[in-house]
């Protein structure tokens, strides 16, 4: 079997450096994040965001649910892809962050396209399904106690033939390995085998940033 090839971070950069240039306030949010220490890591990787930017182009991608915001990079490179009405509802519990998020996201001139909603995303979720909302997209990389519960709530708000994606489903390669069991890892592994066993979906789980599964809805 083909090994793939592990991505560092010149390697990354180098793969920016040959795609099409990162939008400035892109750039100063990767700045912003990497002063930040440890929680950097809830970044997406810029590898991620360029696949979900070209995917949004392909699909004609129109209407975007975001489970899990950060400081805007994520959400704001799927905005700078979508054209004419397109619209991402973001959903994130951490008031700090949301409000730097909401700052990139006007200096970067995409704030009329994005909607922030700060709280509970098991509640929001829940709001978003009795007011028979639907998405093309569905991006999910919250907390991970509550992976499988996110995304049966977002399968309800989720179009006919439409994607989710779920963020840190390799663990950093912990997933294979048999000597950890601790709690974590273990959720990870649980959600995964959940995903593979629904069969109301096509999936795959591709090995960019730190394992990304794309699920569309049958």
């Amino acid at each position: 079997m083909t090994k793939n090839i592990k991505i560092n971070e010149t390697l990354e950069k180098y793969i920016s450096n040959n795609s099409y240039d990162l939008h400035p306030v892109q750039k100063e949010i990767i700045e912003y994040n990497n002063k930040l220490g440890e929680i950097k890591k809830l970044q997406i990787s810029v590898t991620q965001a360029y696949f979900m930017q070209l995917l949004i182009k392909i699909n004609n991608v129109q209407q975007i649910l975001e489970i899990g915001t950060f400081t805007g990079y994520s959400a704001l490179s799927m905005a700078l892809a979508m054209k004419g009405e397109g619209f991402i509802t973001c959903l994130d519990k951490n008031k700090e962050t949301s409000e730097t998020a909401n700052i990139f996201f006007k200096k970067a001139k995409v704030n009329n396209k994005i909607n922030l909603i700060i709280g509970s995303a098991i509640e929001n979720l829940n709001n978003l399904i009795n007011e028979k909302k639907s998405f093309d997209l569905i991006f999910i990389d919250a907390d991970k106690e509550n992976y499988i519960k996110y995304y049966d709530l977002s399968f309800e708000l989720l179009s006919n033939n439409g994607l989710i994606l779920i963020d840190n489903v390799l663990w950093k390669g912990e997933v294979i390995n048999n000597n950890k069991n601790d709690r974590m890892t273990n959720i990870i592994k649980d959600f995964n085998t959940y995903i593979k066993n629904d069969k109301r979906i096509e999936k795959t789980i591709l090995p960019i940033g730190d394992g990304v599964t794309i699920c569309r809805k049958l």
